[in-house]
């Protein structure tokens, strides 16, 4: 199997895939303040849970609100081998790909740097390295690879390739005054590139999460969503084996990260190997379950929700950011925190879970307004 072809064109679009994207939109929007509200209600103390579903671990560590960047990135990953391998079996040339996809990681790399803000805070020192950034450089690379590859084999060289070069200049390249295989916000050799390289400020002034490595360490998990999308996509196996064998490999991930660990932490603000690991075998257990759910078994009706967050991801990511949506919520349903005050409970608020709710229900019945116009903000 890991020789022959991969170019079997897809019967239909993943369902689930858009799902998935919905989820990891619908969390980062409100999805996951709205689950710490609602179980607040009960009386349990949500501190741990706040700590998991709405922060990054200071430094190493895995917490939830970890895997929704990365999570992300392997989505777009997936979707490559449907858009790329598509077009290529129906004749559109390397070059035109190429070429399509370039300008798609400048324009990302553009409104990256508009979404740091550099018009409020002015053009000095602006952050170039951002979210949309760092997913736009990612996806042109790992396109690249599955461009000019055609088996699985082939892809998984690059894809250890990646991983292995990562972990050789992270642990055994020496930063000056410093030394070699230090991963702390100060020595790691993230940093040290990006203080020498990167141009305009960083976000984190000596390191930038979106910096040069953590960007060439992100095709990593990329790569690890397009080789999932080439295997689902792969009409010569049957759905169970696939699922089998995706299934390991995520394991097989996520133990093997678990297992250096110790030795080689994770670290997302620096996107360490065993980061890539860990975040890209969790990412790659949940396609699984999406997809045996929805595409396999033809459970979807529940779903419809999320897949309105998923079809039009960029969309919702920077009108969250760039719109005042709890002010448009409260000038819409701001009288009515006083009659919600007067609902006694145990336990919590009733008006916060309440406004969490109707500010989810407005982004919503945009994006399905959207959706029905079949409006798509996509670069």
């Amino acid at each position: 199997m890991e020789n022959k072809p991969l170019r079997v064109p897809p019967k239909k679009r993943l369902y689930s895939l858009d799902v998935l994207r919905g989820l990891d939109m619908f969390m980062l929007v409100g999805g996951a303040s709205l689950l710490v509200k609602l179980v607040a209600l009960t009386g349990a103390d949500v501190t741990g849970l706040h700590q998991n579903l709405m922060r990054h671990a200071e430094w190493e560590g895995f917490r939830f609100h970890d895997l929704i960047f990365p999570l992300f990135m392997f989505i777009s990953g997936v979707a490559i081998p449907y858009s790329i391998e598509t077009k290529i079996e129906n004749q559109v040339s390397r070059k035109a790909l190429t070429i399509k996809i370039f300008k798609r990681m400048v324009l990302l790399i553009v409104l990256g740097i508009l979404y740091n803000g550099i018009f409020r805070d002015g053009f000095k020192d602006g952050r170039i390295a951002s979210v949309l950034g760092q997913i736009g450089i990612a996806y042109f690379f790992a396109s690249l690879i599955l461009m000019q590859t055609s088996s699985i084999r082939s892809r998984l060289i690059w894809l250890v390739s990646i991983l292995a070069g990562v972990s050789i200049i992270q642990l055994f390249i020496p930063v000056p005054g410093v030394g070699a295989g230090v991963l702390t916000p100060e020595g790691c050799i993230n940093g040290y590139i990006d203080r020498h390289i990167l141009p305009g400020s960083l976000h984190k002034d000596i390191f930038d999460p979106e910096g040069i490595l953590c960007n060439i360490s992100a095709v990593g998990i990329t790569l690890m969503g397009a080789i999932t999308g080439s295997v689902l996509r792969y009409e010569k196996l049957n759905t169970n084996r696939k699922l089998l064998y995706l299934t390991a490999a995520g394991l097989a991930g996520i133990i093997l990260a678990l297992l250096l660990s110790p030795l080689y932490p994770v670290i997302k603000k620096c996107w360490t190997t065993t980061f890539n690991l860990l975040a890209g075998g969790v990412s790659l257990l949940l396609m699984v379950f999406f997809y045996l759910i929805i595409d396999h078994w033809n459970i979807k009706k529940w779903a419809f929700f999320l897949r309105v967050f998923g079809m039009n991801a960029l969309f919702v990511y920077l009108l969250n950011h760039m719109v005042e949506i709890s002010d448009i919520n409260k000038f819409i349903f701001g009288w009515l925190r006083e009659p919600l005050s007067w609902i006694s409970l145990p336990h919590g608020d009733i008006s916060d879970v309440f406004f969490s709710m109707s500010r989810l229900a407005l982004i919503n019945l945009l994006l399905y307004y959207m959706y029905v116009k079949k409006i798509f903000i996509r670069v």
